[in-house]
Order: C-alpha cells, then structure tokens, then sequence
C-alpha cells in the first residue's frame, strides 16, 4: 500500500494534516469523504519525498510515553477517550505526532477501536506492542491498567537504553578521535614530509621501508581522498540496505551473535526485551500464544525472532513456553529454566519480568567490563599508530643528521 500526505477541512474549517495508507488516491479520498471531511489535497510520499509527517519514520520512545502519559491521566479523570485525543492532538507541538493523532481521532470518531485506529494511521511509527496491548485493555474493559502497565515498561526500556548509550560514548568519541587523527596525518602531515624529501634530493632507494610504505599510503589518499570516502559511504548504505532484507538481516545478527563477548552480551540485551515486553503483554490480558506472537516480532535480533516465531506452533499444539523456547537453541539456559519455574507455578509474568531484570544488570556488568578494557586499547592503538607514522617520516632525517655529522 501506498503512503500518501491528506489535507482535510471540517465543518468547522479547521484544517488537519494527515499520514494515510491506501490503495490509491480515490480510494484515501473517499474513505475520508464517508467522515464527513473536505479533502484539499493529496500527496503520495515516496523514497525520495521531502520531509515532514509523511516520512516513514518511528516516533521517539520519550515524546511518545510523554503523550501516554498524559493520555492516562485524561482518562483516568474521566474524560472520554476521543475528547482527550483531540485535547492532546491540539497541543502537541511535534508535527508527526500531531498528525498521527489527528488520524486516530478521525478514525475513532467513525467508530473504530483505539487499537485499530492507531494501527492503520501510523503502521510504520506505532509498535506493534502498543497497538496489541491497547487491544487487550479494549476487550476486558481495562484500558486505564494496561497502559499504566505500558507507561511502566516503556519508561524502564527507555531508562536502560539511556545508561547503555551514554557508557558508548566515550569509547565512540574515542574511535572518531583516532579516524580523525588519523585521516589528518595521512592527508596532510605524511604530503608535507614527502614535498621536504624531494627537496633535499633524496632519492625513494635511499629512504627506509617504513618510510617508502607510509609516504605510499599518504600519496594515495592525498590523490583518492575522495574516491576512498565515496567507496566506503557507498559500501555502509549497501550494507544497510542488505542489513534490511531477510537474508542479510539473518547473516548479520548470524555474525553479531559468534563474537567472542559482544555476542553474548547481545544476547542477554535481546532476551531481556523479549522477557519485559512478553511480561507486559501477559500481564495486560494477553492469550499466550497471541502475546509471544508479538513480543516475538519486536525483538530487533532476527535469529531471536524466527525462533520464538517457530517456538509459537509448538505452545499452541499444547507443548509448554520452556520446552519449546530450550528447543530452539538460543535461548541462554537461564531463561528457560526461569519461565519453566513460572510455568509450573502460575506466576510466568512475574518470572519474565525477574528474567528481564536479571539479564539487564548482567549486560550492564558485563558491559562495563568490556568498555574498561576497550578503552585502553583504542590509547594504545593510537599511540603505536602515531608513533609509526612518525618514525618512519623522521628516520631518514636522523639518518641524514647522522651522515652529515659523520662528515663533517
């Protein structure tokens, strides 16, 4: 289905912007004429259209738990839920946001489901977690529980993810710090060197190995600076968009999954969304099998994903969540054994969300460990690098002195 971009006038004159999916232009045309709204203009928004709320882009997790936030607070004062969405849809000041919400409202107000309606106007911005949970809330009548439960879950995924960025940040800067130096000394310092050499005369057979090797290196990024740039920003966005088919997705998390300590690391980060989001998702209502369905397509590991997606068969033919999550051979022994406890007790949402916790504060651990010894290593590997280049480009000016000394 296409994307398109609606302007549309009500009554009243007031003039909404919508992000609308659709077979074709007079197919989203009519389907807003049978609300009773003025279509002003349609616009398909393709790979290469201009920004704005057509764009398929997810929101951010922080504006978007800031809107349930006060979402639940509107209904928990009683107010109905298509007068809180038109409250918050007026004062938000995120354009896309607005726009999204301007859609559900619209929807809402020709009779469909909160869920649904959230759904069908943002698919590409809205997670599948939230629209699955909202529809748990809408059929046993407690919609003010399950997205207090949400908020919850969000708020604490959010939490985490924070404290994982900002323990990379200073080994990220320290990467660009030594590319930066790097690419400096290469395409200015090394040239510099290379134009005193010629001057003094001397000729390549009389300079060192080293110096020949790295005078080379400087040359040919002096002269395909730009070639070399173009080649590798040209092999990143192919990586990416193979990154995004299935078998690229799979051959990646494949890779991610067989380094030493970050796969492993990795793992314990994917099982612990898994564990929280399939927790949230019991604890709202879910039926388990249409709960794991979910938590199983918002795990960002592919592996991870097609096996709890194959454990879903097994569990709905009756075989226990353990059992059929030990089959699969991914999931660490921990977590399986955690939920067969669960199981066997009644109390699976809790054990997930002990799952969860656990597994956090070992990435976190874990994490540290790792970046304390990342962290001396970049130093060392740009203080060899630095001090490399440097030898060779001074050596044959000592060699020079030497001689001129011995000379004299």
């Amino acid at each position: 289905m296409a994307e398109y971009l609606v302007n549309t006038a009500d009554e009243r004159g007031h003039v909404s912007e919508h992000v609308e999916h659709g077979a074709s232009v007079a197919e989203v045309r009519d389907r807003f004429a049978q609300q009773g709204l003025l279509v002003t203009s349609i616009k398909a928004r393709g790979v290469l259209g201009s920004g704005g709320p057509g764009r398929k882009k997810k929101l951010k997790l922080e504006q978007f738990v800031i809107f349930n936030q006060q979402f639940l607070t509107l209904i928990h004062a009683g107010l109905p839920i298509l007068q809180g969405l038109d409250l918050l849809s007026k004062r938000q000041k995120n354009r896309y946001l607005q726009s999204i919400l301007e859609n559900v409202r619209q929807r809402v107000r020709t009779g469909e489901l909160l869920s649904e309606a959230f759904r069908h106007a943002a698919p590409n911005a809205v997670s599948k977690v939230y629209t699955t949970t909202l529809l748990a809330g809408e059929k046993s009548g407690n919609l003010e529980e399950v997205l207090t439960r949400f908020i919850a879950f969000q708020r604490v995924a959010l939490a985490f993810r924070k404290k994982l960025l900002a323990s990379l940040v200073y080994p990220a800067l320290l990467v660009i710090m030594v590319m930066v130096m790097f690419t400096f000394l290469l395409s200015y310092v090394v040239p510099q060197f290379q134009g005193l050499y010629s001057q003094l005369g001397s000729g390549t057979a009389s300079l060192p190995s080293i110096t020949l090797f790295v005078l080379g290196i400087g040359e040919t990024v002096k002269h395909w600076f730009w070639a070399i740039v173009l080649g590798l920003a040209s092999a990143i966005f192919l990586l990416v968009r193979w990154g995004k088919t299935e078998g690229g997705s799979v051959t990646i998390d494949r890779f991610r999954l067989s380094l030493p300590l970050a796969g492993g690391i990795w793992l314990k980060y994917q099982v612990a969304i898994f564990s929280r989001t399939l927790s949230t998702l019991l604890s709202g209502g879910l039926p388990l099998v249409q709960a794991l369905e979910t938590a199983g397509s918002s795990i960002e590991s592919k592996l991870l994903s097609n096996a709890v997606l194959q454990s879903v068969q097994k569990v709905r033919e009756g075989r226990s969540l353990s059992r059929s999550l030990e089959e699969t051979g991914i999931f660490p022994e921990l977590a399986f054994q955690m939920i067969e406890v669960g199981e066997s007790t009644g109390a699976l949402p809790a054990m997930l969300t002990s799952i969860a916790e656990f597994l956090e504060e070992d990435v976190q651990t874990a994490l540290s460990a790792a970046l304390s010894l990342i962290e001396p290593v970049i130093l060392i590997v740009m203080g060899v690098v630095v001090a490399t280049v440097l030898i060779a480009l001074y050596l044959p000016i000592f060699s020079l002195g030497a001689q001129v000394g011995g000379g004299s």
